[in-house]
């Protein structure tokens, strides 16, 4: 009778967990959408997704396939028009989809319009000059930059509203600098930024901390500050951060995956569950390490929060410099 009764309550328990819909299968045909041409930070992030996931997680072979245009736009629009459901379709997202859905270039979505699936790992931006450069520290660059504007020219890899551009927006605020009045020269890429300063001809780069460890080695540069909300692990570890020396400037560059809003909630819950003891293992921090990304791990509703703050404060910056109406 008790076996019986073991039985019923087992059988009854599986029964219950099917119904809730927490018994979850990996998906048949696992894809990560890429919003750009092969090459930079969203290829980056599906290739590193598809190598972590290989390893016991997925039974069938992830392909990354590429979608630009609109810098992550038309991936946005077409993941939740055309394939809201497709429960096996991740795509790669970074701080600048935040930024881009505050502004409005997703058009008539927002960031409400998908399911946030993880962050695993993040950038963060930094303030760059060369290893000759008068500038000793971030206060020297701002009170140069505060007595002769027109004299301290920033440069990076992205345009006006870009957000590079806002990097050194937010530098000149600190030395009390309208950001009209800021010079800023707008390459095709940091590389391009990269070689601008050290020609000369742009006296601070504010590009991202994961770039920067090849060119210190090289005593070509000097970092004057992170812009992270603490000091970095590895190589920049003896960097100072902005906030540290005074001045409120955190550039957190997060990169993950979101899925379409009709994906089920049963399918949903696996990649999640998935991600959370990916996350955690030590196999994955080796290969996060290995593409120049720092520790920043956040999944399902902790995520979707974190997203809801950031575009906030994206929307308050971009009002503040004029990128969209007050």
């Amino acid at each position: 009778m008790l076996l019986k009764k073991t039985l019923f309550a087992a059988t009854t328990a599986v029964l219950a967990t099917l119904a809730a819909g927490v018994v979850h299968a990996a998906p048949e045909k696992p894809e990560c959408i890429a919003p750009a041409k092969p090459g930079g930070g969203f290829d980056l992030t599906c290739k590193l997704v598809q190598s972590a996931l290989q390893n016991g997680y997925l039974e069938a072979p992830m392909r990354v396939t590429y979608m630009p245009g609109g810098i992550g736009a038309v991936a946005y629009n077409t993941v939740i028009a055309n394939r809201p459901a497709e429960a096996g379709t991740v795509v790669a997202f970074s701080g600048g989809s935040f930024l881009n859905l505050a502004i409005g270039k997703f058009g008539k979505y927002t960031e409400k319009d998908v399911k946030w699936v993880a962050a695993v790992g993040a950038d963060y931006g930094a303030v760059i000059v060369k290893a000759d450069s008068p500038y000793q520290s971030l206060k020297d660059l701002i009170e140069a930059t505060r007595a002769n504007p027109g004299k301290i020219v920033y440069g990076a890899g992205g345009s006006v509203g870009s957000q590079d551009w806002m990097k050194s927006a937010l530098i000149a605020k600190q030395a009390d600098v309208n950001y009209r009045s800021m010079r800023y020269v707008a390459f095709e890429g940091g590389g391009e930024a990269m070689t601008a300063l050290m020609g000369g001809h742009v006296q601070a780069y504010t590009g991202d901390a994961s770039e920067v460890a090849a060119h210190l080695k090289g005593g070509r540069v000097r970092v004057l500050a992170v812009l992270a909300p603490e000091r970095l692990p590895g190589e920049l570890a003896a960097i100072p951060t902005a906030v540290e020396q005074g001045y409120n400037v955190d550039w957190t560059i997060a990169r993950g995956y979101y899925m379409g809003p009709k994906v089920a909630d049963a399918d949903y819950q696996w990649w999640t569950a998935a991600f959370d003891k990916m996350l955690a293992s030590p196999e994955f921090d080796k290969l996060r390490q290995e593409r120049g990304l720092f520790p920043f791990a956040l999944t399902g509703q902790k995520l979707e929060e974190y997203v809801s703050k950031e575009v906030k404060r994206y929307a308050e910056l971009a009002r503040e410099f004029g990128l969209i109406a007050q």
